[in-house]
Parts: structure tokens; C-alpha cells; sequence
């Protein structure tokens, strides 16, 4: 297939042009030129510009860009930064589409678990309605609006509501791991807010899976089975690192720390797969305590 990805030089872009660089035809979209070539080699078409390429001859497009939700305060710049990349991308992508007369047939879009917003410890599913109405929940909500417009008798739509992402280098976990490693981690808050996440290679066998099955659209859960608390996080990361945990960050002093955007660490949502599951999908890493074994940390 000849696919388009961007956010290709990210976390699960570059994972995903890992496992498809010799299966397909890969269009990178880039502001770097050189630096995609540096980073994949030949194995890959790099462009600069959404002009440079005919939507007719796309068979799939994987929209991933999107500035770090986590990267620094939420001042109101920054917010406007985090929208921003994710839907102005999006709409000018849906645009082409729409345009092209023969036009891929699937947009797979990523968006996050944060769209369900602050929950208790209960299971959600995809059918759940009942969001908490704050700012992760508006960023990936029109996230997804924009990105299903883009639905048609020639084009579906999937959008995988992604959870934190276990990886060896980079990601969240990477960012939680120099304090674990001097044992200075610890629960944050009261520790009982949810902690939905899923192992890199089993997010990326989600995308080759979608990418396979035409029937296929629609809202997915892209986390493991079985969410863990924020205790159940810190306890499974310090045993496994050989670390004590014993420096609980309290509310406040996360508050304090990262302002509004504390609410990603203090709240959570327990997101269950329940779509991938019912059409067959089988994970690899269910459980967190093997999921972290598995990584070189």
C-alpha cells in the first residue's frame, strides 16, 4: 500500500515506520527533509508540504502529529500550540481527501484516553457518553470530529483513543523513570486514580491489525486489558527497577509544580478495549507487571 504518516519522527511514528518501511510505500510528511532521511534512511518518501503529494494515489493516511500534551505548563499559548498542531493538520488533511477523487480508503487518526476527561477507578468502553468536559476531553473531541468528516462510501475512518505508552526510550514513562531510578519516586495525590497504558509493540500491531481489516471504523480503545492505580504503578516501576518508592508527591505539591496541567497526574480513567477485544484482537502485554519486564529500562 502507499501510505501516508505523519508525526512519523515521533514515539509511535518512527515504531511504526520501523515495522512498515519494507511492506509498503511510506510518504513521511516532515518540516525536516534531512532529518527524516537521517532517521529512516532511503526506506522512505519524505515531503515537506501536503501539495506535494496526489491523494488519489494514497491507499491509507496515519495522522499522528501533534504537539506533546506534556511537555511544559499549559499556559494559554502553549494550549493554543497543543490544539492547534493536532487540528489544523487534521482539517487540511480531511480537506484533500474529500478533494480526490479516488481517495484512500482509510484514515486511521490518533487521538488519547484523555477524551473521556477525570473518571473513577469503573471500566469505560467506547460506548461510554459520560466525558468529563475539560481540556484533554476538548482537544481530542474535536480531534476526532474534524478527522471524521473525512467518513465516505470510499474512505473510513478509525480513531484509536491511544492510553500513556510503555516504551524504552521515550514517551511518559521515560520522563517518570530518573526519579524511580534514585529512588525517589512515589504515589502522586492518593494514588487511586487510574492509570489506562499499553506496551509500543502492541499499540503498533493495533495500527498493522486496522490497517488490514477493511470492515473495520470507528471509535477504539487503544489501551491493555487491565489499567493499573497510580499505587499499583509506582509499587510494579520501583520493584522492578530494585527501588524503594517512598516519596509521595501530595496534590498540592503536583499543583504547584505543573499548574493546570497537574490534572493529567491527578486524575485518570480505567479504558478498556472492549472493540479490539470483540473482533479478536489478542495483546501481547495484558498485564502491566510483564509489560514493564519486557522493556530495558
Amino acid at each position: 500500500m502507499r501510505i501516508l504518516i505523519t508525526g512519523a519522527s515521533g514515539l509511535i511514528g518512527s515504531a511504526l515506520v520501523k515495522l512498515w518501511q519494507n511492506q509498503h510505500q511510506l510518504i513521511v510528511l516532515s518540516r525536516s527533509v534531512k532529518k527524516v532521511q537521517q532517521q529512516f534512511g532511503n526506506t522512505v518518501e519524505a515531503i515537506e508540504s501536503l501539495a506535494n503529494i496526489d491523494f488519489n494515489q494514497l491507499d491509507m493516511v496515519i495522522n499522528l502529529a501533534g504537539e506533546s500534551i506534556a511537555n511544559r505548563r499549559w499556559t494559554p499559548q502553549q494550549k493554543e500550540r497543543i490544539c492547534q498542531s493536532r487540528w489544523q493538520l487534521t482539517e487540511q488533511l480531511v480537506a484533500l481527501i474529500q478533494q480526490a477523487t479516488t481517495p484512500p480508503h482509510t484514515l486511521i487518526n490518533a487521538s488519547a484516553v484523555g477524551f473521556y476527561g477525570r473518571q473513577s477507578g469503573d471500566a469505560i468502553d467506547e460506548n461510554y457518553q459520560s466525558y468529563y468536559p475539560e481540556f484533554s476531553h476538548d482537544i481530542c473531541a474535536r480531534w476526532e470530529n474534524l478527522a471524521n468528516r473525512a467518513r465516505s462510501e470510499q474512505t473510513r475512518v478509525c480513531i484509536l483513543r491511544i492510553g500513556i505508552v510503555l516504551a524504552a526510550n521515550g514517551g511518559a514513562l521515560q520522563k517518570m523513570l530518573p526519579p524511580f531510578k534514585l529512588g525517589l519516586g512515589g504515589v502522586i495525590g492518593n494514588g487511586e486514580q487510574y492509570m489506562s497504558w499499553i506496551h509500543l509493540d502492541d499499540l503498533i500491531a493495533i495500527f498493522d491489525y486496522l490497517s488490514l481489516q477493511p470492515e473495520l471504523r470507528g471509535v477504539f480503545n487503544a489501551t491493555a486489558p487491565m489499567a493499573v492505580s497510580n499505587k499499583q504503578w509506582t509499587k510494579i516501576l520501583a520493584e522492578r527497577l530494585g527501588k524503594p518508592a517512598l516519596l509521595p508527591m501530595p496534590a498540592f505539591a503536583v499543583k504547584l509544580l505543573f499548574g493546570e496541567m497537574s490534572d493529567l497526574l491527578l486524575f485518570g480513567q480505567n479504558v478498556y478495549p472492549q472493540r479490539l477485544l470483540d473482533q479478536g484482537f489478542t495483546f501481547k502485554f495484558s498485564q502491566f507487571r510483564a509489560a514493564l519486564q519486557d522493556l530495558t529500562l
